[in-house]
């Protein structure tokens, strides 16, 4: 989102070369992940020509949600490793469970859970070929998809189903990728107003992350499309204090989610302790 400046841009790049080296490739696995299920039934590790028989008749998942979505997650893996935290991730894009299901299968739950869709060519074949398809699972992320309590879609609950996942659980971060699309509906844009019952000194903190692509399942979205600086005061009029992280270029972008990601957490982890020792009744803006 506009407004504040990238932290990335104010200092030093918070990513080494091989740190940088390892998260690029590691997101670029999970989009390999997310492009096998969505066109793929056979021939996953792309070992022979694409033949027809290869691809589903039917596809169904959204590829636009998918990078970013990763891109995210990977991040987000970054710092639970470095500050060991709590960390709960909601999926809200429309079709967008490739992104969640190649992490899942990426780190080993998938498989734990699944010991069909093993770790090697023959589990990542019936992997593939069982996303969308007939008696397989679906392209939102439903209860079969290991950890999952929010299903994702155009239905607009993933930011009321973060906020209710951070109440009165002091220790837990959610972070909540929301689609543009899915922020035109009626539930997700009142969802913007669940930081007014956050107590901070009790309940967990909610990051929402919009994800902004620009387009919905027929048309552009219109988060997308008005000016900068307007979006930017609708974020504030909600209460929230908006960063934007936007570019093209891989190592640019790696560079500025890891600095931006890492300042938003920081201020968590700084306000959280300071309101729980306030303990003043009443408190319910989730700002102290």
């Amino acid at each position: 989102m506009p407004a504040n400046e990238a932290p990335s841009s104010l200092s030093k790049p918070p990513l080494s070369t091989d740190e940088l080296r390892r998260l690029d490739a590691y997101w670029r696995a999970c989009n390999y992940l997310c492009v096998g299920m969505i066109y793929l039934r056979d021939n996953p590790l792309l070992k022979r020509p694409l033949e027809p028989a290869d691809i589903k008749a039917r596809l169904l998942g959204h590829w636009g949600s998918d990078p970013g979505q990763t891109f995210v997650w990977v991040h987000l893996n970054r710092l639970i490793k470095k500050y060991d935290l709590n960390v709960l991730y909601i999926s809200g894009p429309g079709h967008g469970a490739p992104a969640v299901l190649s992490n899942s299968y990426l780190e080993g739950v998938y498989s734990e859970v699944y010991p069909d869709r093993s770790q090697d060519e023959a589990g990542m074949q019936k992997f593939f070929k069982s996303f969308s398809f007939p008696g397989g699972i679906g392209s939102h992320c439903t209860p079969e998809t290991p950890g999952s309590i929010h299903e994702g879609g155009e239905l607009g609950y993933s930011l009321s189903h973060a906020f209710g996942a951070a109440f009165d659980n002091p220790d837990l971060l959610v972070v909540a990728v929301i689609g543009d699309g899915e922020a035109e509906t009626g539930p997700l844009a009142t969802s913007w107003h669940s930081n007014k019952f956050l107590n901070a000194s009790r309940d967990g903190a909610v990051l929402p992350i919009l994800h902004l692509n620009g387009y919905k399942i027929a048309n552009p979205t219109i988060l997308a499309r008005i000016e900068p600086r307007e979006l930017e005061h609708l974020m504030r009029g909600y209460g929230y204090d908006p960063y934007m992280v936007a570019g093209e270029e891989p190592a640019e972008m790696h560079q500025a989610m890891a600095a931006t990601l890492e300042h938003c957490v920081n201020r968590i982890r700084e306000f959280k302790p300071r309101c729980a020792a306030m303990e003043q009744p009443g408190l319910r803006d989730g700002r102290c």
